[in-house]
């Protein structure tokens, strides 16, 4: 399990920031697929897992990536200065 790990980390170090999108908008497409093939009375339950799983997974990541544009813009106004 750890090789499999260390080498999703290694593609991702790889990765440029299209590549990324691009995966992001695979999995969307793969999660409308899903969602097209749940029953009518179980749609409710499936949305809101889906809804709880994104904010777990949106609110770290953003909260990741404003470090990182933040971070950027302080090193390039100190090289301009």
């Amino acid at each position: 399990m750890s090789k499999l790990i260390n080498s999703a980390n290694e593609f991702i170090k790889q990765c440029q920031w299209t590549d990324i999108a691009l995966l992001k908008f695979c999995l969307c497409a793969l999660g409308i697929m899903i969602g097209l093939g749940v029953s009518k009375n179980k749609k409710k339950p499936v949305f809101i897992t889906a809804f709880a799983v994104f904010i777990i997974t949106y609110i770290p990541l953003m909260a990741k990536y404003l470090l990182v544009v933040k971070r950027y813009f302080t090193d390039c106004m100190e090289d301009s200065l």
